[in-house]
């Protein structure tokens, strides 16, 4: 499985030793900072950010690659199509919206990403984050198009050329089954809707990246996902356990310490909700 749970059913013996451990917890924001820290060291990215296409598609959390690689601060909250904010499902008004970002050789370039993606090969690397990560690695993204939005647009070509899906998503995000979910929504299925109706796009062949292949990727540590929540600003909170040799540990603690704090950013301007959407066409 891509999220072992074997040893919360049956604890291994091997879980009480002499290894050095840690608690930690992390806001979503600072996982954010983890998650776009680490995409940048993963293999398959630096190879194509020296030779090859890398396609940064909308999200708040490709946004902070995006910070990590350029160096310069962004508009995080316009960086996306879709976000969840103000206690509701939204839609970024169109014309605030910042993205796709297409580099070429490690280069930013003005080549539309569409016809970046006609280009791809099976080494170049497409990133897009998710809504939902199950424990069998499959993600979830919430789209509002008709047509299925980015994931529509750049699932059948990634897929049939055999090229790199990097989809950082943090466990605050953590459901059971993408699958099943995907099953049971659609953006013409609701009557009702706490906001932007959104149907789920399920995807099966993404490298995902938690905060637990994070901190492995960074620094070697074994982390195991033992808690999530809190309350008045600790929202959403992930919250891990550290293990391994004691110089590691630390090192690990040490880096998520210096990513504590890391600001909030402001709600982008949204298209107004609307409770109850409007009918599918009917056939």
């Amino acid at each position: 499985m891509f999220y072992d749970t074997s040893s919360f059913i049956k604890p291994a013996p091997h879980l009480r030793d002499d290894r050095f451990h840690a608690l930690v917890m992390l806001l979503p924001r600072e996982s954010k900072r983890l998650l776009a820290r680490a995409v940048l060291q993963i293999p398959e990215v630096k190879r194509a950010l020296e030779d090859g296409w890398f396609v940064v598609s909308r999200g708040v959390t490709p946004a902070y690659i995006l910070e990590e690689l350029t160096g310069q601060p962004g508009d995080k909250g316009n960086s996306t199509a879709g976000i969840v904010t103000s206690g509701r499902l939204a839609s970024v008004i169109e014309e605030d919206r910042l993205g796709p970002w297409v580099f070429e050789n490690g280069k930013l370039s003005e080549t539309p990403a569409p016809k970046a993606l006609a280009q791809f090969r099976a080494r170049d690397v497409s990133i897009k984050g998710a809504n939902a990560v199950d424990p069998n690695g499959n993600i979830g993204v919430l789209a509002a198009d008709g047509g299925g939005g980015t994931v529509g647009g750049i699932w059948g070509t990634i897929t049939a050329r055999g090229a790199h899906w990097v989809a950082p998503v943090s466990l605050e995000r953590l459901i059971p089954d993408v699958i099943e979910a995907a099953r049971v929504c659609g953006n013409h299925l609701w009557d009702l809707t706490m906001g932007q109706a959104a149907g789920l796009m399920p995807i099966v062949n993404a490298q995902v990246v938690t905060e637990i292949q994070a901190l492995n990727i960074l620094t070697g540590v074994t982390a195991v996902h033992v808690a999530s929540g809190g309350v008045a600003g600790a929202e959403g909170a992930v919250i891990l356990s550290l293990s391994g040799e004691e110089t590691v540990v630390r090192e690990a603690f040490e880096l998520l310490e210096g990513i504590k704090g890391e600001e909030q950013f402001e709600a982008p301007r949204l298209i107004p909700y609307i409770r109850e959407p409007a009918a599918a066409p009917q056939h």
